[in-house]
């Protein structure tokens, strides 16, 4: 299975200072032996570095960015980064409000490059939920 991690799981996943750090993590271990590939892409790659410095779990954007790099190179799943050349037109039709849009188009990216969307949003409909 290909997974694209929305922005919460990948920053959940890269600090643990984050409140969900161990849920991340334990999905992470049941799966890292079976998952073909892990994914991010500009959209959730600028987001964990904007949130991980607005929250504080890093000092400055060259950081954030420096422990992004570490997340993917020291995973023992290739994390790749997915080409998004998907428009407007292609949100789900659920996305009614601006704070779907985001994940509406994550959830569609994932859907075109043959990847589960996996968040701690349940309000995503598809996506995997870490629990």
């Amino acid at each position: 299975m290909n997974y694209l991690l929305d922005i919460n799981a990948l920053i959940a996943l890269g600090h643990n200072r984050h409140v969900h750090h161990s849920r991340a993590n334990a999905w992470f271990a049941s799966v890292k032996d079976r998952a073909a590939a892990m994914h991010t892409c500009a959209l959730t790659e600028i987001g964990f570095v904007r949130v991980s410095v607005q929250a504080g779990l890093q000092p400055n954007v060259a950081a954030a960015r420096t422990a992004l790099a570490k997340l993917k190179g020291s995973s023992p799943v290739a994390f790749s980064l997915l080409n998004d050349a998907l428009g407007m037109d292609r949100l789900p039709a659920y996305v009614q409000k601006p704070a779907e849009l985001a994940d509406g188009h994550l959830l569609e990216l994932a859907r075109e490059h043959g990847a589960k969307l996996v968040t701690i949003d349940a309000a995503i409909p598809g996506a995997l939920v870490l629990t």
